[in-house]
């Protein structure tokens, strides 16, 4: 009999430790791409930036560590991890380098300065395996400044980019060793931006001079987005394409919106309730204000992730489309959120959190905000920009 009651109590305990362990949170084996600089270097804003680097860490938070470091070893050069390959190999990387002379005019004029001669900015794709990093953006250049570098849904031989052109900012089509770049508004003056491509990869948009516009994938059948609002961001294709989601409003006062794939049916999901709609990455004075907040789009495209202010903070929320919106975080004084993205399987959410005056990334798992730590930086330093790894990478 006793025997029997050892035997028994030992199920129980291993049982119960089961039982515990398999309660615990198990965050998805993935890579986490992201950026850390220093933000309380004097002299303005260059300095800091300048500090920039591309990184890497597992979602546990183990495996830490920097890519591509060779592409910031001169001075006056940065990366910055821009996004993922559909299969979870390949690396976006932005390299971008400015001159001493141009940073200090910036910082005298408290505006940018963009030339060939103070400006350097091209987008790699680094192989994380091996470390190996292709300029696709100096193939048949047509700019000194080319960001927004992005695979083209559907399609791994395309890539979609931006460039900086005479003053304004175009969205090009290439191909996936960077060759035959098209200029995707060629019949347009205005500055272009926000540029990204519908999940079918059939349609585009962006903003152009702060108003919205949809488009076929090669530039054609535009149209405006009218929203009567002198400032729209941003606009990003829901996972059906069946909708797109930007913020409209005033600057710096502009809230979540969605239009269908066609222009029509505009509608306010939520508002920000007084947040400026950026971050600020700096702990020094910074000229051009921080770093974009937008709102992104859940995994099923049902909801939409937000920021908004609560308060003396700046909470994560959630607000379906039919404009039901849920607070996630209720945080200790002073809290500030940002960069929010859910992980591919939608249970997760990564995002940046200013607590105790440091920039940190953080994890939660949305069935229950059960929440975990993923960088911890001293103070004068800052991780932000998260992008999860693709899920569909072949172990």
């Amino acid at each position: 009999m006793r025997v029997r009651v050892c035997v028994l109590m030992a199920f129980s305990i291993l049982s119960d430790f089961t039982l515990a362990e398999s309660a615990e949170p198990k965050r998805p084996s993935l890579l986490i791409g992201y950026n850390e600089h220093r933000t309380n270097l004097p002299g303005g804003r260059q300095p800091n930036v300048s500090t920039r680097r591309a990184m890497l860490v597992k979602a546990d938070g183990s495996d830490r560590r920097l890519l591509a470091t060779d592409l910031a070893e001169e001075s006056g050069a940065w990366t910055q991890f821009a996004g993922w390959s559909p299969d979870g190999k390949t690396a976006i990387i932005g390299r971008g380098w400015e001159s001493l002379e141009n940073a200090k005019w910036e910082e005298e004029h408290k505006t940018f300065r963009f030339t060939s001669e103070g400006w350097l900015y091209d987008t790699y794709l680094v192989d994380v395996a091996t470390g190996r990093a292709e300029n696709v953006t100096a193939v048949e250049r047509v700019s000194f400044y080319n960001t927004g570098v992005f695979f083209w849904p559907n399609d791994s031989k395309k890539l979609g980019f931006t460039a900086l052109i005479g003053g304004n900012s175009q969205p090009f089509s290439m191909d996936r060793d960077g060759r035959n770049k098209v200029d995707l508004t060629k019949n347009s003056n205005g500055f272009a931006y926000g540029f990204s491509s519908s999940r079918d990869g059939s349609r585009i948009s962006y903003h152009e001079n702060y108003q919205v516009y949809l488009a076929d994938a090669d530039g054609s059948q535009r149209v405006h987005v009218q929203t009567g609002q002198p400032f729209n961001f941003a606009p990003t294709w829901s996972p059906d394409g069946q909708w797109v989601l930007f913020v409209s409003g005033e600057h710096y006062n502009c809230h979540p919106h969605i239009v269908r794939a066609n222009g029509t049916g505009l509608k306010k999901l939520a508002d920000r309730a007084g947040y400026r709609g950026v971050t600020e990455f700096l702990d020094v004075p910074d000229f051009h204000g921080g770093s974009s907040d937008t709102p992104v789009w859940s995994v099923d495209g049902q909801s939409v992730f937000y920021t908004a202010k609560v308060g003396n903070n700046i909470e994560l929320f959630q607000v379906t489309l039919a404009g039901s919106s849920e607070q996630l975080t209720r945080s200790a004084e002073g809290t500030l959120h940002y960069h929010l993205r859910p992980s591919p399987d939608g249970k997760w959410i990564v995002y940046g959190s200013k607590r105790n005056g440091v920039r940190n990334l953080f994890l939660m798992r949305l069935k229950d905000r059960d929440e975990h730590r993923l960088t911890d930086l001293p103070p004068g330093h800052a991780a932000m920009h998260a992008h999860w790894q693709s899920v569909e990478l072949i172990e």
